[in-house]
């Protein structure tokens, strides 16, 4: 019976298969071959290899060169070759045992030999010892942090402040604490370098725009305005940033603060100012670019603005609340503001400051903040005593800007050179009026100019910058940095105030008379 039913079965395969059409009978013959390849064939080939002598072996070992770790560097580049200082370097420095004038350094206000701040930081190194060897988070705050922090937040007059022990660290860790992936970033051109690699750990959405350049900025603001409106939901969850110096480091010009803010409220961005070189330089008690420009609340953005939900707020509170809020001097235009204590507070750190809650958040996400050893104490107790030389001797500022009017009028009008940045900055900067066309043949006249400089006793120095990694390289710049103390004086009696003109001779072949012919003799400038 078995068999009859599988006969019967085997008979209706066969019918089945005689009637389905050609199409389905191809169909079904090509999956049968493709599975018989399959389970027949090898997933990979043997390469044909030929097994080598021993001596074939040796001589191909011989010839193969191993590509360089790192590229080739020349023996005289600036980086291997040291300018050692000897002592602190106060108005004067001891450089390679020659004292000098000191025109490089970032000690505007003369701090950095302090008797107070030296005295400041040897109690604190005979209370807590030399280092604190541990994070914040891990047994690393110690009590004089918390009043530097303390300290810092009332003189900027914010809500609280955080301090790092790393100057370059700080705004380094404190942008891609807010910004993350997605997020877009409106950043000045000519921005330091520890923002740029801020903005690259970040991973958000960089917009460059020409420096100092407001009609610049909004045409990008603009541009993201109108992206925003096609996409509505992404739009909801972008945050946009607008990163500016105070006083520009490779520059040495003021940002536009005031304009900033106006596009800052016009299209919804928070801004980020980053202070190292304004920080106790501008400003009538050394506040910064904020106090000099005197944008201290957003109280404008109430009492000026158009939208009455806004003006309402002062008919409903009344002007009561106003006078508190212009006394507590809390709430800032600027969301965020960082610098570091290296320049005019002659410690090592630096700190960031604003709202509360926006700096809670860098306690729990700036990375130099999380896993770095904490500052020292005795670097903290220094900068402490700093603030307060600042705020008893406020018109140590005038004097600063001052004698930085002095020596950028004294520097006018050097043949082949031209001044870059503004009177009131202490850092400006030197550079070719016309450049030869090859950086390297640039850098080594500006060299040669240090070097003149160097035998008269006068410390300068070239701006350095990593070609490789930097945005938008800034050109070959001598540096020049001024301090509060009497060095303009010196400067003056030593180059200016002479019998007769003290002369250094300038390499520059290509330099021209005022009548556009080419000079045949040596030009000369006058410092």
């Amino acid at each position: 019976m078995a068999t009859a039913t599988e006969q019967w079965v085997l008979v209706e395969m066969v019918q089945a298969l005689y009637e389905a059409p050609a199409y389905h009978l191809i169909l079904e013959g090509i999956l049968i071959l493709w599975i018989i390849r399959l389970l027949f064939s090898k997933t990979y080939k043997l390469q044909e290899r030929s097994d080598l002598t021993v001596k074939e072996k040796e001589e191909l070992i011989e010839e193969w060169q191993p590509e360089p770790l790192v590229p080739p560097v020349p023996k005289d580049h600036p980086a291997l070759n040291y300018n050692i200082v000897s002592g602190p370097p106060s108005h004067k420095i001891v450089v390679n045992g020659k004292e000098c004038i000191n025109f490089a350094s970032f000690n505007f206000l003369g701090l950095l030999d302090n008797p107070r701040v030296k005295a400041a930081a040897l109690a604190s190194l005979k209370k807590y010892g030399v280092g604190t060897c541990g994070p914040r988070g891990f047994y690393g705050t110690f009590d004089v942090h918390l009043d530097l922090e303390d300290r810092l937040a009332k003189f900027m007059k914010t809500e609280e402040a955080i301090i790092y022990s790393y100057g370059f660290a700080t705004i380094a860790s404190a942008i891609p604490a807010y910004s993350k992936r997605g997020d877009i970033v409106f950043v000045d051109r000519a921005a330091c370098f520890a923002i740029q690699k801020g903005l690259q750990a970040s991973r958000s959405d960089i917009k460059l725009f020409k420096h100092n350049d407001m009609a610049d900025l909004e045409r990008l603001l603009k541009e993201q305005e109108i992206e925003d409106q096609k996409n509505p939901r992404k739009a909801r969850v972008t945050r946009r940033f607008i990163v500016v110096e105070g006083l520009y480091m490779n520059t040495g010009t003021i940002c536009p603060l005031p304009e900033l803010v106006k596009l800052k409220y016009k299209y919804k961005a928070r801004i980020f100012l980053e202070e190292s070189l304004s920080f106790g330089v501008l400003g009538e008690h050394g506040r910064g670019v904020t106090e000099h420009y005197g944008i201290n609340l957003s109280l404008r953005k109430y009492s000026q603005a158009p939208e009455s939900r806004e003006r309402n707020v002062w008919t409903l509170f009344g002007s009561r609340f106003k006078q508190m809020l212009l006394k507590e001097n809390l709430i800032d235009d600027i969301d965020l503001i960082s610098a570091n204590m290296e320049n005019a507070l002659a410690s090592i750190g630096g700190f960031c400051c604003g709202r509360s809650f926006v700096i809670d958040h860098q306690r729990l996400s700036g990375q130099g903040y999380c896993f770095s050893a904490s500052l020292p104490p005795l670097l903290a107790a220094a900068a402490i005593e700093a603030l307060n030389i600042m705020e008893e001797n406020p018109g140590i500022f005038a004097v600063l800007k001052e004698k930085c009017r002095q020596i950028h009028k004294a520097l006018q009008g050097i043949s082949g050179l031209k001044v870059v940045g503004e009177s009131l900055s202490p850092a400006f900067h030197l550079q070719l009026e016309e450049s030869t066309g090859s950086r390297e043949q640039d850098v080594r006249l500006l060299q040669e100019i240090v070097d003149q400089c160097m035998n008269r006793s006068i410390a300068l120095t070239q701006a350095r910058y990593l070609e490789k990694e930097e945005k938008c390289l800034p050109p070959p710049r001598v540096g020049s940095f001024q301090s509060a103390l009497p060095t303009s004086l010196c400067f003056k009696r030593r180059w200016l105030g002479a019998s007769r003109v003290e002369t250094i001779w300038s390499p520059f072949p290509l330099s021209r008379t005022s009548t556009g012919k080419k000079r045949t003799t040596p030009p000369f400038y006058c410092l």
